[in-house]
C-alpha cells in the first residue's frame, strides 16, 4: 500500500484534537516570540522541525527510493514531535490560564497523561 506524505501527516494529526489545538499553538509562538511566555526554545522548536520535515518533500529516505523505510522515518517523526508539542500547548494553556487570571505566583505545572 502506498501512502503519500500528506496522507500521512493527515492521519497523524486527526487523534487527539491537534487541528482544534492549532489555535493555541498559534498564540503560544505568538507569546513566546514577543517574550511573555518562558519556555525552553528548544521544546518548540523541536516539534515544529518535526512538522516541517514531514511535509517538507526533503527526506532522509525517501519513499520513491526505499518505499516502507521512507514511509517509516516520518511516522517515527510525527510520534516524536506531535506528542511532544501537544504537551507543551498543555502546559501553555495552563500558564495562560493563570496569566489571564492574575495568578502569576504559579511558576511550574505538570502535565499528565
Amino acid at each position: 500500500m502506498k501512502y503519500s506524505k500528506l496522507e500521512l501527516a493527515r492521519q497523524a494529526i486527526k487523534h487527539k484534537g491537534f487541528i482544534k489545538k492549532i489555535p493555541d499553538i498559534v498564540r503560544m509562538l505568538n507569546y513566546w516570540r514577543k517574550g511573555k511566555y518562558p519556555v525552553n526554545t528548544l521544546d518548540l522548536l523541536l516539534p515544529v522541525l518535526g512538522l516541517i520535515y514531514v511535509i517538507s518533500p526533503i527526506d532522509l529516505l525517501p519513499e520513491i527510493a526505499i518505499p516502507v523505510l521512507g514511509v517509516a522515518d516520518d511516522l517515527a517523526v510525527l510520534s516524536l514531535a506531535l506528542p511532544k508539542l501537544l504537551k507543551e500547548v498543555d502546559r501553555f494553556l495552563l500558564w495562560e490560564a493563570g496569566h489571564v487570571a492574575g495568578m502569576q505566583n504559579v511558576s511550574d505545572a505538570e502535565i499528565i497523561d
